[in-house]
């Protein structure tokens, strides 16, 4: 079974013009220009005809609350977990799931199955270990041997800092986890980052930066996420970006939390790069499935809301469309960086032999169709593929 996408403008992220894709056993197989379709003796081809349209690599989501989130008002404000649909819709075809506040009854059993379940309808999908909270709750004991013996484990996170939701943890505590979690990507041939939430303590990112200059950890073990939660905390972003570090930016937000002083993702984007980091030091991601809690100056919940994973393609398309971000610097955003972060090697571009993720927008950057592993789930802004209860 081939598919051949005819004439799209391609962008892997770099732009390669206008270019054919030949997809087949999952894999992209060729990117050229009036690619011949295979003899029918090879099996059946399903010709695409893009002209006038945008190809660009699935985009991935490094950081969603598969199995929900929230909690922090009670019981009865724990978020919903994930339908396949919302991620197909959005033209994400790779997922990172993460626990946040709630790691007592949000367990690291619950989401690697629920990883599994996302992968067996038809997407990608990773996990990282633990929550909020150090000591991280592991499945075998060890953060290495979580990473070593699980296969859908290749970091930890979301441990919170700066927080007043955090385990408050000390210099010590952050750099033995993410030394456990360095072997333990040394020797499983995954990434073992840290994935840390930046709360908008007056701390911010200064706790990261204490284990960097306190001990051989590099700069590179950690993701801090939210970085764009306030403007304080942007700024100190981009700090930590200019000294080497990966900073990623929320794109699901409220209106209270613009008002507040958060810099909206795409224009968080567009200032990054307009202050001199580099185009591969950034990442955007949804925050799906998470709280978004508004609290007041006594640390009481005022109000919640769910995030949204299709926040992560509007973000990137108001990035090209309204923040007049360069196409390829916007895409790598949500496609090659954080392959590379996570270290998974066939995600993130659009090249022969490359996982055959793909995503096909308008010229005005709307999804229009979208395959993952070769398989179409959407077709002309319909989903085809849904949940197995959706």
């Amino acid at each position: 079974m081939y598919t051949l996408i005819k004439g799209a403008e391609v962008y892997s992220p770099e732009p390669l013009g206008k270019q054919d894709v030949l997809l087949a056993a999952g894999k992209i197989a060729a990117v050229a220009a009036d690619i011949e379709a295979p003899p029918a003796s090879a099996g059946k081809t399903t010709i695409v005809e893009a002209r006038g349209k945008i190809l660009v690599p699935g985009l991935i989501d490094s950081h969603v609350h598969i199995i929900g989130g929230g909690g922090e008002g009670g019981f009865h404000t724990r978020t919903p977990e994930l339908q396949l649909s919302a991620a197909v819709k959005a033209g994400i075809t790779t997922i990172v799931g993460v626990i946040g506040t709630d790691g007592m009854t949000r367990t690291m059993p619950e989401l690697i199955a629920k990883a599994r379940a996302l992968e067996t309808e038809g997407i990608s999908c990773f996990c990282h270990v633990g929550n909020y909270h150090i000591p991280v709750r592991t499945v075998t004991g060890k953060i290495e041997d979580d990473m070593m013996l699980i296969d859908k484990i290749i970091g930890v996170g979301e441990v919170a800092v700066s927080d007043h939701r955090s385990s408050q943890p000390t210099t010590e505590e952050l750099a033995k986890v993410a030394s456990q979690a360095r072997i333990g990507g040394m020797l499983s041939g995954k990434a073992g980052i840290v994935n840390v939430h930046i709360g908008e303590g007056e701390s911010r990112l200064d706790p990261l930066l204490q284990v960097v200059e306190t001990t051989d950890i590099p700069i590179t073990s950690f993701c801090p996420t939210h970085v764009n939660r306030t403007e304080k905390l942007f700024e100190a972003g981009i700090d930590f970006a200019k000294r080497g570090g990966m900073i990623d930016f929320t794109t699901s937000t409220i209106p209270q939390f613009l008002e507040d002083g958060e810099v909206h993702a795409p224009t968080a984007v567009r200032r990054a790069l307009e202050a001199g980091v580099a185009d591969d030091r950034l990442t955007m991601t949804s925050d799906g499935q998470g709280s978004l809690p508004a609290f007041n100056e006594k640390g009481e919940l005022t109000g919640l809301t769910v995030a949204d994973v299709g926040s992560l393609h509007r973000a990137l398309r108001e990035a090209v469309c309204t923040e007049k971000v360069v196409p390829e610097r916007a895409l790598k955003t949500v496609t090659q960086n954080p392959a590379e972060m996570l270290k998974l090697a066939d995600k993130g571009r659009v090249e022969a032999g490359c996982d055959a993720d793909v995503l096909l927008l308008t010229e005005e950057w709307e999804t229009d169709s979208l395959w993952a592993g070769g398989r179409c789930l959407m077709e002309r802004g319909e989903v085809l593929v849904k949940g197995t209860f959706e």
